[in-house]
């Protein structure tokens, strides 16, 4: 029996920097029917020029990731669907192992891939640390891997939301049906951090996460995922992988002490303009 087509979208902007690691990263997958969709923000870098050497089919759409990701699935021609930024790259065996699991339980809706952050410099191995605290916890993990008749029909990603999009429409996908886990990680391109890039990012997300807090779906998880209380014990329930590295310890609860602040600030002004 032919094995089902798995579709793998991508949207870009300007991802000349990492695009070429993370289609080869699709292209040197174990499963093999793989049809690969780059759908690109008008790029004004080399990005189109390189997604076409890669991808199976190339389109043009904006204006944020969200409608360019509903797009790539409605013109893919997969059973299922994966949906990875163009700053990651795919563990070898991540689609074999999602596929063989939605295969042999028909009540999976989706599947989570855990994410493994990388980059340079510290505040770079700080984010890794962090991230390392999320894997395996349900609230904090997004599915990324889907049915596609299930994503259609539960409209895929929200595109008016701009901030907690992820969490949004795994949580939704939930309601169809269970999630499933496999062990293969996505790895996720930092970059060169620093601390102030990284708060200004918390600040203009927390902008617009009022959106994702209002909405149905986030019920279930979203005092949880919004708690500090919460992400401090997530942390502390470690001590030992968070103070194997003093030094990287400390400048982790820094980052993150910071990043709460100013993420608490950009909620706080958002608010205050809509009043």
């Amino acid at each position: 029996m032919l094995s089902p087509i798995v579709s793998v979208i991508v949207p870009t902007k300007n991802s000349s920097a990492t695009l070429a690691d993370c289609l080869e990263s699709i292209k040197a997958q174990t499963y093999e029917n793989i049809e690969l969709i780059v759908v690109d923000n008008f790029s004004e870098d080399r990005t189109p020029k390189i997604a076409l050497k890669y991808a199976d089919k190339f389109f043009s759409r904006g204006p944020e990731r969200s409608p360019q990701r509903n797009y790539g699935v409605k013109k893919s021609a997969g059973k299922y669907v994966v949906i990875i930024d163009s700053d990651m790259k795919l563990a070898p065996g991540v689609i074999q192992s999602a596929v063989s699991l939605m295969e042999k339980n028909t009540k999976l809706s989706g599947v989570i891939i855990p994410e493994e952050s990388y980059g340079e410099g510290f505040w770079a191995q700080c984010k890794k640390l962090e991230r390392s605290f999320y894997v395996g916890v349900h609230y904090m993990e997004a599915s990324r891997f889907f049915n596609k008749k299930q994503y259609l029909s539960v409209g895929g990603y929200d595109e008016s939301m701009i901030s907690g999009e992820d969490w949004d429409l795994s949580q939704r996908m939930e309601n169809l049906g269970k999630l499933g886990r496999v062990d293969e990680f996505i790895y996720h391109n930092e970059g060169k951090i620093s601390l102030l890039k990284s708060i200004k990012k918390k600040f203009y997300y927390a902008e617009k996460f009022s959106h994702y807090r209002s909405v149905q779906s986030s019920a279930k998880n979203v005092a949880q995922q919004t708690s500090v209380i919460g992400r401090y014990k997530l942390f502390f329930s470690q001590p030992a992988k968070l103070f194997h590295n003093p030094v990287l310890g400390m400048g982790m609860l820094f980052m993150k002490t910071c990043e709460f602040g100013f993420g608490a600030a950009g909620y706080v002004k958002a608010k205050l303009r809509k009043v």
